[in-house]
């Protein structure tokens, strides 16, 4: 028996060089999608245009290409087409393959490597197309160059025929890719959208000066067509952000400057808003974790202001330094700049790295505006005014802050009476639900895992702090609790590694006043605690809408067509319930459908889209009612989404 037993240890401890599997190609793509795109879900499925669309964006800021045209087909595919340089259709070096071949089907390679194809790139942090082709059903490469037109199609990643000549050209060049998300890998019920693409290549235009970019939507009769195009470049994408805020001025300060290796173009307006919204790109790569870049731009800004301020007498000796916060109170501002060798860090890869980048933003910085302050002095005591007025603000926060601390409301050592809180002290097991209403916070009480899960009930809405300042922020009871359950302080005590929940839930109804609470709460954690959210710590539960009670067992279902659905399968005999709110539900079925880790549907809260986030937000939240309505008509057919 020992002996057996030993033997049987021996054969399950063996670990040999036969059990290593090599994956060839784009095996482990395929293996793995969610490694190269972030999931399989509708935010990967968008990933691929992107990377697509990427490729024609550096052709464009190579100088090779001024218009891309991306249409999405009734029968889920979508085409890319750009009119630059076209991909290489000669073999490569070693390879007994065309270029166009070898960059559909390896990972990493491009031109973008060491050669001299492109001298400034923003697909470096990307996957390439070869991850489209992978993750596609079919692809369809064409190529036009050298006074013809080249064409391959490809199934699944690999190609059915040899890159072949189909017709002669004239004068056309460029490329391009349709290609179908295969459904093996996309299983979940998703479709390209919109709204969400012309967002982004609105963004991708703005930083790009000059560029047309159409997309074209061939799912709907008539055709749905948009076009971005803008010849001022980043002045325009500031206007565009402030498009519902007063100005303090109509004037966008604008400048660039270029060196050897890298240049920087920055564009920057202040308005009467409190919040800022401060946006920096590398190479057109969205770089919201910021960076050194970033870096140049807070320290050059708060010196400049400061110095014109005091040269002015409009800040004494005696008076209390402006800090970085207060000169950037109401600033609208994008900082870009385009380098040769970008070096990316952070969770996301989307922080940058190169020191050298920080002195020479700073230093422009450091020239530049402060010419502008001395040659606009109109605009230039409006910008001072603003940044004092900031300061008398956040002192006066900072009071209110110190007197709900001793009144022990922000104490972490005195939490919320009403708080239900867990029973472990590790904040990576600590899940935090903030639950609408006290009928629902008390069967989430009753319902919830005590060792892990903690309910903090609201009651009503809390405050919109799109429209207030920190100092009347701190006086609304609801923000208050959530601010010393969470622990991390706010404004200028904010500390993320004092979290004491690595998961904090907004949890509401599935209706109108849930989404609106929803909002809310994501507008507070996106203004105050944004840092929560880019590491991930903000999430919204969604809860069911249906109940049907079938052959002994309740099925759970989120929209009507997931219910149509069951119901088709069962020969529509089916009667369901609808839940008019999470008070409604006892706390076995919350806990089945809304807090049971095995069963519960949580959706997280990134910051991909920081610019984009901040223009809706401002939207939603903001003064403008007409923009507001606006945005619901045109959104209203997406109304299934309204909880992502």
């Amino acid at each position: 028996m020992t002996a057996s037993k030993s033997s049987a240890t021996a054969r399950a401890n063996e670990y040999t060089g036969q059990d290593i599997t090599v994956l060839k190609g784009l095996d482990p793509v395929r293996q793995r999608p969610a490694m190269y795109i972030g999931s399989t879900g509708i935010r990967g499925l968008h990933h691929l245009v992107y990377e697509v669309v990427d490729n024609a964006v550096d052709e464009a800021m190579a100088g090779y290409c001024d218009r891309i045209i991306v249409e999405l087909f009734a029968d889920g595919g979508c085409r890319v087409t750009d009119n630059g340089r076209g991909i290489p259709v000669d073999n490569v070096k070693g390879e007994r393959r065309s270029a166009v071949e070898v960059v559909l089907t390896t990972l990493h390679a491009g031109g973008k490597f060491g050669g001299k194809g492109y001298q400034v790139s923003g697909g470096l942090h990307g996957v390439g197309v070869s991850v489209v082709n992978a993750l596609s059903s079919k692809l369809i490469v064409e190529v036009a160059r050298d006074g013809k037109l080249y064409h391959q199609e490809y199934e699944r990643g690999k190609p059915k025929a040899k890159l072949k000549a189909v017709k002669d050209l004239k004068r056309r060049t460029g490329t391009t890719i349709s290609f179908w998300p295969d459904p093996l890998i996309f299983t979940e019920d998703v479709e390209f959208k919109f709204e969400t693409l012309a967002q982004r290549l609105r963004e991708m235009a703005f930083l790009t000066k000059g560029l047309e970019i159409r997309l074209i939507d061939q799912r709907q009769e008539p055709e749905v067509r948009e076009e971005f195009r803008y010849t001022g470049g980043i002045v325009d994408f500031v206007k565009h952000l402030n498009a519902t805020r007063d100005q303090l001025f109509k004037r966008v300060i604008n400048f660039e400057s270029k060196a050897e290796n890298h240049e920087v173009e920055v564009a920057m307006q202040w308005t009467t808003s409190f919040n800022e919204s401060v946006f920096t790109f590398a190479n057109n790569i969205n770089t919201h974790e910021g960076g050194m870049h970033e870096e140049g731009f807070r320290r050059s800004l708060t010196r400049v202001v400061s110095n014109y301020a005091k040269s002015k007498g409009m800040l004494k000796d005696k008076d209390p330094a402006l800090s970085g916060e207060d000169c950037r109170e109401g600033l609208t501002a994008i900082i870009s700049v385009k380098l040769r060798n970008p070096q990316f860090e952070g969770q996301t890869k989307t922080k940058l790295g190169n020191t050298e980048i920080r002195s020479f933003v700073e230093r422009e910085m450091n020239e530049k505006l402060a010419s502008f302050l001395e040659e606009h002095p109109s605009e230039a005591r409006a910008i001072a005014n603003k940044a004092i007025g900031a300061q008398r603000a956040r002192l006066e926060a900072r009071k209110a802050r110190d007197l709900v601390r001793r009144k022990t409301l922000l104490e972490s050592t005195a939490l919320p009476g009403k708080l239900a809180d867990c029973q472990t002290r590790d904040p990576k097991e600590a899940e935090l639900f903030i639950v609408e209403g006290n009928s629902a916070g008390g069967s989430a009480k009753q319902a919830r895992a005590r060792e892990t899960q903690a309910i903090l009930p609201l009651r009503g809405k809390i405050l919109n702090v799109e429209r207030a300042r920190l100092a009347k922020t701190l006086e609304n009871k609801e923000i208050q609790s959530i601010i010393t359950a969470v622990g991390t302080g706010i404004g200028e005590d904010f500390d993320a590694t004092k979290a004491r929940y690595h998961k904090i839930v907004c949890m509401a109804d599935a209706d109108v006043d849930g989404s609106h609470i929803k909002t809310l709460l994501l507008t507070m954690f996106f203004r105050h605690m944004r840092e929560l959210i880019e590491l991930g710590y903000i999430y919204v539960a969604k809860p069911p809408l249906y109940r049907v009670k079938h052959k002994g067992k309740n099925h759970y279902f989120m929209n009507d067509e997931q219910l149509n659905a069951y119901r088709a399968a069962q020969n529509g005999k089916v009667e369901a319930a609808r839940f008019k709110g999470l008070g409604e539900m006892n706390p076995d079925e919350l806990w089945e459908t809304t807090l049971d880790p095995e069963k519960r549907t949580l959706m997280r809260v990134t910051m991909e889209d920081a610019a984009i986030a901040d223009i809706l937000f401002q939207q939603l939240m903001g003064d403008d009612v007409e923009e507001r309505k606006n945005y619901i008509q045109r959104n209203a057919k997406d109304v299934r989404f309204l909880d992502i």
